[in-house]
């Protein structure tokens, strides 16, 4: 299939968070894709990417809404989609760049089936590899733990025992292929699919509160689309790289409530102190990396 020249009514939302430059070169692209509007919702940032952005882009296709602090990222992208009525929302992160035709393309797959109610596209990184994360399995706690401490590493011998739920190391699909889930980082969805299901949960500060829509986007009979010939190039954590342990905070905190909402029944009594237990113990692990790097940069024995 041919990507269409004119894309259907659609706005793109991005929530900015001190991405600098990189705000500039997404909003750019969002434009070259003749997006009918671009609605940038800051999350108090304090350095020049807003700035830079109204010097360089005077466009009258976009919007800047400003919060006063840092609300999260579900609150900002419901911002966004309320002052929106167009009937397909784009939420893309601001250091993400659409390459030709991928906005076309995503939407040309979205309006292929009415079942269909969101699509991703692949995420790459700048030298063109494909990032993780893109297109993936539910992260249950079974399949965290496995992950969490390399056991997913056997399923090369033992693919039903220990599988993983990132899939950027399977073979890449030739064709749109259904997921369970797709990243944050670039999700183009139906307004109907959203009045159906609803917003994006607010009580997820940052991270898991995409995950957290694919599975109610799921429930509600909505499948999830991988566009394989949808590329979008992205610097991944450039809006969170200076604050490690903020942003690792923030991503246990979400982990916990996604399988709080719909793993719990699964896990009993005991079973689900283990699960609490692990993800406190992975956000230790993780935290001790991030403050010995943090003391061997102080020291000049390492690299920021």
């Amino acid at each position: 299939m041919t990507p269409t020249a004119s894309p259907p009514d659609c706005d793109v939302v991005i929530v900015n968070y001190n991405a600098g430059k990189l705000l500039t070169n997404c909003v750019s692209s969002v434009l070259r894709a003749n997006a009918a509007r671009v609605i940038v919702v800051d999350n108090g940032s304090t350095d020049d990417s807003l700035e830079c952005l109204e010097r360089v882009i005077p466009s009258k296709k976009l919007s800047l809404l400003r919060n006063h602090q840092n609300l999260g990222f579900a609150v900002a992208c419901n911002i966004g989609a309320r002052v929106s009525s167009a009937s397909h929302l784009l939420f893309l992160n601001p250091d993400g760049v659409l390459t030709e035709h991928g906005l076309a393309r995503m939407i040309e797959v979205l309006d292929s089936s009415p079942t269909i109610g969101m699509v991703g596209g692949f995420l790459c990184n700048p030298d063109g590899s494909e990032q993780a994360g893109g297109r993936r399995s539910f992260p249950t706690p079974q399949r965290a733990f496995l992950r969490a401490f390399g056991l997913s590493r056997l399923a090369r011998f033992f693919p039903e025992a220990f599988s993983d739920f990132l899939q950027h190391a399977e073979p890449l699909p030739s064709q749109p292929a259904a997921v369970e889930a797709i990243s944050g980082a670039c999700m183009l969805v139906k307004r109907a699919a959203i009045n159906d299901v609803g917003l994006w949960d607010e009580g997820y500060f940052l991270h898991c509160e995409d995950l957290d829509w694919c599975m109610r986007f799921a429930q509600r009979g909505w499948k999830v689309m991988f566009v394989p010939d949808a590329k979008v190039v992205h610097v991944r954590g450039a809006c969170g790289r200076n604050r490690p342990l903020f942003v690792e905070w923030h991503k246990h905190h979400g982990m916990l409530r996604f399988y709080r909402k719909f793993y719990h029944h699964q896990y009993p009594g005991l079973l689900w102190g283990l699960v609490v237990a692990g993800v406190w113990m992975r956000f230790i692990m993780v935290a001790s990396y991030h403050g010995i790097r943090y003391a061997l940069v102080r020291m000049g024995m390492g690299r920021a």
